[in-house]
C-alpha cells in the first residue's frame, strides 16, 4: 500500500465526536458527492476510489442520519483500472445537505460557514474529510516531500487553505488543469498536518524516515565537504611543490631564512598534507612550534620568493 492509503486508513479509524462527524462528513461531501433527481426525488452520490474513504462515509452517514444507502463497485477500464466505490443515499438528502451546510437558503454553498468549525476539534476533522476525499501524500522515502489536497472548486480551495493557516500550516495554492490544490512542501510541516489530521503513526514513520534520510544526507554533504578539502589541499600542496622547486633550481634552499627551509622540507616530505600537519611535522622534526596561520603565510612567502625567480 501507498503511504497516502495507510495514513487515510489511520485518520478512517479515529473516533469522533457527534460535532466532529458533522466537520468531517461536510469535508468529504462537498468534494466527492452529487446530487441527483429521479421519479422518486433527490438522492445523494458519492464516488471514491479509495476503499477506506467509502467505509468511512458509509459509516458516518449510517450513525449520524441513520440512512437507506446503496453500495456498489465500478472497475474503471482506463488508465490504473482502480476501483470506483459509490455510495448511493436514497433518503434525506436535503435534510444532510442542509445539515452539513452545503445547502442553505442561499442555495448551494462552496464551503460550510466558519460556525461550523468553531471548535478546534472539528476544524481538524474538517481537514481530516478534505484529506481522506482528496488529499495525497509523498511517501517520506521519496527524495522530495509533497502533501496537497485537490478540488475542483477554488473558493473550496482557499477555504480550506485558511483552515489549514489557522493551525500554522502555511499551505499554498495553485491551478493544475482543472483542478484546485492546496499543497505544502516542508517537511516539518507536512508532518504538522498529519498530527493535527490524527494521523499519529504516520507521524512517527513519516519523521524516522525524514530523520535517517537528513542524517545520511548530512553525512553525504561532509563526506563531499571532506573530500573538496582534501582536493584543495593537494591541489594548494602541488601548486607549493613547484614553487619550491623554482626556488631549489634558481639559487637552492640553503639561501633561504632557516624558518622557510623548514616549511619547504615540510612540503616536500608531505606533498598532500594539510596546513595542520604541516605543523606538526616541524615540531616534530625541527621542534619549532608554529601555527596553521603562521604555515600558510611561510608557503605565501615561498611562493612569492619563486615568482621573483620566475620574473627574472
Amino acid at each position: 500500500m501507498s503511504f497516502t492509503t495507510d495514513v487515510k486508513a489511520e485518520i478512517a479509524a479515529n473516533q469522533l465526536h457527534t460535532c466532529c462527524m458533522r466537520a468531517e462528513l461536510s469535508a468529504v461531501l462537498q468534494m466527492c458527492s452529487t446530487m441527483n433527481f429521479d421519479s422518486s426525488g433527490l438522492h445523494l452520490t458519492v464516488k471514491t476510489e479509495n476503499a477506506t474513504t467509502a467505509k468511512r462515509i458509509y459509516k458516518l452517514l449510517k450513525e449520524r442520519y441513520d440512512v437507506v444507502t446503496q453500495l456498489s463497485v465500478i472497475r474503471k477500464m482506463k488508465l490504473k483500472k482502480n476501483n470506483v466505490y459509490v455510495i448511493r443515499v436514497e433518503n434525506k438528502a436535503m435534510e444532510i445537505l442542509k445539515d452539513l451546510e452545503i445547502f442553505t437558503d442561499k442555495g448551494l454553498q462552496t464551503h460550510p460557514s466558519m460556525k461550523l468549525l468553531k471548535k478546534e476539534c472539528c476544524a481538524r476533522a474538517y481537514l481530516a474529510g478534505a484529506f481522506l476525499a482528496g488529499g495525497s501524500v509523498n511517501s517520506p522515502s521519496k527524495s522530495n516531500y509533497h502533501l496537497e489536497i485537490s478540488t475542483t472548486n477554488v473558493e473550496l480551495a482557499k477555504f480550506i487553505q485558511k483552515i489549514m493557516q489557522k493551525f500554522n500550516l502555511p499551505a499554498k495554492y495553485i491551478k493544475r488543469r482543472n483542478n484546485d490544490v492546496v499543497y505544502l512542501k516542508a517537511s516539518d510541516k507536512i508532518s504538522d498536518f498529519l498530527r493535527c489530521v490524527g494521523a499519529s503513526e504516520a507521524v512517527f514513520t513519516f519523521e524516522d524516515s525524514r530523520i535517517q534520510r537528513d542524517f545520511m544526507n548530512s553525512l553525504t554533504r561532509l563526506d563531499n565537504c571532506e573530500l573538496a578539502n582534501e582536493m584543495k589541499s593537494m591541489a594548494a600542496g602541488k601548486r607549493q611543490l613547484e614553487d619550491i622547486q623554482w626556488i631549489e633550481n634558481y639559487k637552492g634552499l640553503d639561501a633561504l631564512p632557516v624558518k622557510l627551509q623548514n616549511a619547504a622540507y615540510a612540503r616536500k616530505a608531505m606533498p598532500e598534507a594539510s596546513l595542520l600537519e604541516l605543523c606538526e611535522y616541524c615540531e616534530e622534526q625541527f621542534d619549532e612550534t608554529i601555527s596553521k596561520s603562521g604555515m600558510k603565510h611561510r608557503l605565501a612567502k615561498l611562493k612569492e620568493i619563486a615568482n621573483q625567480y620566475r620574473n627574472v
